[in-house]
């Protein structure tokens, strides 16, 4: 019973002991809290009285510098009013000055008894009077100087150019000849009663000549329906097989080859002056020259003289090169725009026009045979060129020019009328077959057409070395395969 009595009240003392440092320690932490709340507050009341000066301060920088805009916009509105009062100032003494001035021209006027502009004029011829003779020396000596010169450099530019226009394309005229493996091959391509080389003639539009032994000629005006015979009848020969159906079939394939060959010559002519990046269509028509002469001159050597002689000479005179070199290159465009009527001129300016090409180069194209006055120094330089390739001796022939406008005359009287689908002008203009659409022409109707092709061609031709013979030619096929 006594110890339990005395661990009471040792439990009790210890108790009593904890809760007197409890209390303690509470006394502390609240001691503690009450310093540092101090401090924060005595903190918060410092800054606070710091942020307020400067408060203050920035608030009195702020007064100070409207103080000074106030001060200097007012100083600017004086200085303005100041400017504007001398502007007014010099205006006025301006006018009095001007005023002075004609009163003082007019009392000048008076006294001489002439205008301000006859005074001039009187002054002028004066100095002219004074001046005459050594201006008539000095022209003089100007014109003795140029006339030395100018002959010899103008001679010297246009052979150093002409050097650049040498080229060594073999141009053909009118006549392709193809020589035979053997003389029996005529007969095949004669065929059982001529039908063969009538479908070759019909198909390819040009003239068999098989009398000469070993060769057989062909002719026609147009040089491309002449080297499509050719590569045809070359390639029915090493075929073997010539019958009008075959011979049909590979004539249409060549004519597409050709095409293609067209397209590389006019590439070929364009890369060979330094062109590139052309419209196809363009390229394409340039290619037709590799096939056209203009008065028996290839128009690819022509147009490759001409330009490499426009190029040195641009050079020279220190033009534009890209001007001339294209001016050159297209000026005769339009000799190859056959679905048109028209001079070859107005023809290529419309085509450069369309193509969008620059307005320099149309100008060229448009001035080269002196029709509008030269716009241009570049456009002179063209119209040189092609003089100095076309007149060079042996260049052109006038005879075969006249001899292709008259064929090419023939064939369009034919292809004008209604229903037509190809017309080939033969025997040099001699006679003229008139293909027809068999769905658009009768029977009936190609009596008449005949007829009246006959009356045209005799209106056109008053005078016609022989007789042009019209063939009108219908023909219906019916096809149909079999599926085996």
């Amino acid at each position: 019973m006594f110890k339990q009595l005395l661990a009471k009240f040792i439990f009790g003392k210890k108790l009593e002991e904890e809760r007197d440092s409890a209390n303690q320690l509470t006394k502390e932490i609240l001691l503690k809290a009450n310093e540092d709340a101090l401090h924060i507050r005595q903190n918060a009341e410092r800054e606070s009285q710091r942020m307020l000066h400067e408060t203050v301060e920035i608030e009195k920088r702020l007064v100070r510098k409207e103080q000074v805009i106030d001060e200097k916009e007012i100083s600017i509105t004086r200085e303005r009013g100041r400017v504007d009062q001398e502007r007014q100032s010099i205006e006025k003494v301006k006018k009095e000055i001007e005023e002075r001035r004609e009163l003082m021209l007019q009392k000048l006027e008076k006294i001489a008894q002439m205008t301000k502009d006859q005074a001039r004029t009187l002054l002028l011829q004066g100095w002219e009077e004074k001046l005459k003779g050594d201006i008539a020396k000095q022209i003089k000596s100007s014109e003795e100087l140029i006339k030395a010169t100018v002959d010899e450099k103008a001679k010297e530019m246009l052979l150093d150019s002409m050097r650049y226009g040498a080229t060594d394309y073999v141009a053909e005229y009118t006549l392709s000849i193809i020589q035979l493996p053997s003389e029996d091959y005529k007969g095949r391509i004669i065929g059982k009663d001529g039908r063969n080389v009538r479908a070759f003639e019909l198909a390819t539009g040009v003239d068999v000549d098989l009398e000469e032994e070993g060769v057989i000629r062909l002719s026609s005006f147009d040089a491309v329906r002449r080297e499509i015979a050719r590569i045809s009848l070359e390639k029915l020969i090493k075929d073997g097989r010539i019958q009008p159906q075959r011979i049909e079939e590979v004539v249409s394939k060549t004519r597409e080859e050709i095409d293609k060959t067209i397209h590389k010559a006019g590439e070929e002519l364009a890369h060979k002056v330094g062109v590139y990046n052309m419209p196809q269509d363009i390229l394409k028509m340039l290619g037709r020259f590799k096939y056209r002469y203009s008065y028996g001159q290839n128009m690819i050597l022509h147009t490759l003289e001409e330009t490499r002689v426009g190029i040195a000479l641009a050079h020279e005179l220190k033009l534009d090169v890209n001007v001339v070199k294209l001016g050159c290159l297209l000026h005769d465009i339009g000799k190859v725009i056959n679905d048109k009527e028209g001079n070859h001129i107005d023809l290529g300016v419309e085509l450069l026009k369309k193509y969008r090409f620059p307005q320099k180069v149309i100008d060229c194209v448009a001035s080269h045979h002196e029709d509008i006055p030269f716009p241009s120094m570049e456009a002179i330089v063209v119209y040189i060129s092609d003089a100095v390739s076309g007149g060079r001796p042996g260049a052109r022939h006038e005879d075969l020019q006249e001899y292709i406008k008259r064929i090419k005359t023939i064939e369009d009287i034919g292809r004008q009328k209604k229903g037509v689908k190809e017309v080939f002008a033969l025997q040099a203009g001699r006679e003229l077959r008139v293909i027809v659409r068999p769905e658009d022409v009768s029977d009936e109707d190609m009596t008449v057409m005949a007829q009246k092709i006959k009356e045209e061609l005799e209106q056109k031709f008053e005078v016609f070395p022989g007789q042009i013979k019209v063939t009108i030619i219908r023909e219906t096929r019916t096809e149909a395969t079999t599926r085996i």
